[in-house]
């Protein structure tokens, strides 16, 4: 079972590992941006546990832990580069001894210093995917598109694409050679304008967020309260799951409305909701961010189970909407 990174020839496993987590503590100021301590062996085993179930692509961005994400990768996966599709992100600018992010860069020039860093980080001297990690303006996405190509022609990049919200923005970017558009789905937050985009445009859907950071799972109740330097304690204006450390009252209720649908087949509420994203579009490819080996495993246990039907989206639609 593989699906297709777009127009690029790539083919990756079903369901993809996000190493977001495992970057460790960054920030903005004062705004954490990370998820808390991490333990770096386990995030190692982690990485090539996932592969072992035959996950191959290993989504990531230079900016996750302030380049600390992209170092554990390269070091899980030292000797052995051809295990795993790795794409990651460029936009963001930081520093790696303080671990606070600067500005924004969407220079053309930005583009090759920032992926220079990535490989060096990363071990190796390529890059299966490479996205945009902001949401420019698409007038300024040409320079950037130009030199996206050249990467490509020089094969330091196999594709490349964008990770954005902005159906504009990915459709300029599938006017290029853009094979993969990086969005927020999950059974919560559908997206069909732009799900629409890729399969008219066959591009690969990679799916951030799947799990709604983890309100879709058992780990959540309306008793969890999230503290110390996660970025759900005191989370950004984008964040919409979780409000000062504690799971949205209203998004709980819309997901155990259709909790029984999502757990049938023996599926954990987890995997109930990475089989909808599957389910949703045969372009989807689902990143959910893993720390440890357990979760892994339940992640990709989801492949092992039975896939949702036409009927039950039908019905966890119709359970879901907002009263």
């Amino acid at each position: 079972m593989t699906r297709k990174i777009g127009r690029s020839g790539i083919e990756v496993s079903p369901i993809g590992v996000g190493t977001w987590a495992i970057g460790g503590p960054f920030f903005s100021g004062g705004q954490p941006l990370g998820w808390g301590d991490v333990d770096d062996d386990e995030s190692v085993r982690m990485l090539r546990r996932a592969v072992e179930l035959g996950a191959n692509l290993i989504d990531t961005a230079d900016v996750y832990g302030a380049g600390h994400a992209e170092s554990v990768i390269g070091r899980a996966f030292a000797g052995r580069r051809d295990d795993v599709v790795i794409a990651t992100k460029w936009g963001n600018t930081y520093d790696e001894a303080t671990r606070e992010m600067g500005p924004w860069n969407a220079t053309p020039e930005y583009v090759r210093t920032a992926l220079t860093a990535s490989l060096r980080r990363l071990r190796t001297d390529y890059v299966d995917i490479l996205q945009l990690h902001l949401d420019v303006a698409v007038s300024v996405a040409d320079g950037l598109l130009e030199t996206c190509d050249k990467l490509l022609a020089e094969g330091k990049i196999r594709a490349y694409g964008c990770s954005t919200d902005t159906v504009a923005l990915a459709e300029r970017f599938a006017d290029a050679q853009a094979s993969v558009v990086q969005h927020q789905l999950n059974v919560l937050d559908d997206a069909p304008q732009m799900l629409a985009l890729c399969e008219r445009r066959e591009l690969a859907s990679l799916n951030r967020s799947p799990l709604a950071m983890g309100l879709l799972s058992d780990k959540i109740t309306a008793q969890t309260h999230i503290g110390g330097t996660d970025i759900r304690a005191r989370q950004p204006e984008w964040l919409r799951w979780f409000h000062d450390g504690r799971p949205d009252a209203e998004f709980l209720r819309r997901r155990d409305a259709i909790r029984e649908i999502l757990t049938g087949g023996g599926r954990t509420l987890a995997q109930g909701a990475l089989a909808w994203t599957l389910a949703r579009s045969r372009q989807t490819v689902p990143i959910p961010g893993c720390r440890t080996i357990a979760q892994v495993e339940e992640n990709l246990g989801t492949l092992d189970r039975p896939p949702l039907t036409a009927a039950d989206l039908t019905d966890i639609a119709r359970l879901s909407t907002v009263d």
